[in-house]
């Protein structure tokens, strides 16, 4: 099985730690928070992992060699010349994933979760969708919104009252409200649907689902139990570690 992670990251919100690093080696319990997505990845059976690379890259280039790939293939998404956003950076990693119908799952190397991952990959292979969605139900202003068939079919920012796509229509009767996870499962046809123009260079991959849910199936996995953390912020660091600690007993 294959996955890629989201490594290339700025990590703005963790500053000044990543001043002299990057997001993906910021230590939780002693580790890299990229050490924890790998272990989790492999764990759950995936043997070749897709990493981008932007700020500080080399520093994970130099963790890898020393891991020695922790026993995994490894290749690498070179984003040092251009950060390309999620999307952008999916679709330059294309060349990793396109020749198979093997599905892909995408992992935030910022979130730590008790999610099943083959549990995830075996539902979007069940499911014959596209792309299928890891979504919460937890507190957030930003919601992605499933009709009764769990299909992707708009989003809201509750705060701002904003909808997309253009044009579409909220009615809360019609559609369940939930918070994405930073976990997905894609399948290589994505890659058709991202020819046009306006998919070159960097832009995100929400925006691509969101802009094109209506020709696409997008499916989501929706739990009400999901154990998530993002660890983009400093507050949420000593979280993550209690989270793990907590795992392990």
């Amino acid at each position: 099985m294959k996955a890629m992670i989201f490594a290339a990251g700025l990590g703005s919100r963790l500053k000044p730690l990543t001043d002299t690093m990057p997001k993906a080696l910021v230590p939780i319990a002693g580790r890299p928070m990229l050490e924890h997505v790998i272990l989790k990845l492999k764990a759950a059976g995936f043997t070749e992992i897709v990493i981008n690379i932007h700020h500080f890259g080399e520093q994970i280039l130099d963790f890898l060699k020393a891991n020695e790939n922790f026993g995994l293939i490894i290749h690498i998404s070179d984003e040092r010349d251009l950060l390309l956003d999620t999307g952008g950076g999916v679709k330059k990693a294309r060349s990793f994933f396109e020749n198979s119908d093997e599905p892909f799952l995408i992992h935030n190397v910022d979130i730590l979760s008790d999610v099943n991952l083959k549990d995830l990959y075996d539902y979007h292979l069940q499911s014959g969708a596209v792309a299928t969605l890891l979504a919460s139900q937890r507190k957030t202003s930003r919601y992605l919104l499933f009709d009764t068939d769990k299909r992707l079919c708009g989003w809201i920012n509750k705060d701002t009252e904003q909808v997309k796509p253009e044009g579409f229509q909220y009615d809360p009767s019609l559609y369940q409200e939930y918070a994405f996870s930073g976990i997905h499962v894609l399948s290589p046809a994505i890659f058709q649907w991202m020819t046009s123009p306006c998919w070159e260079g960097k832009f995100s991959i929400m925006d691509f689902y969101l802009a094109t849910c209506r020709q696409v199936n997008y499916s989501g996995c929706l739990t009400e139990k999901l154990h998530l953390i993002d660890i983009g912020k400093p507050e949420t660091l000593a979280k993550a570690t209690d989270f793990l600690y907590q795992k392990a007993k």
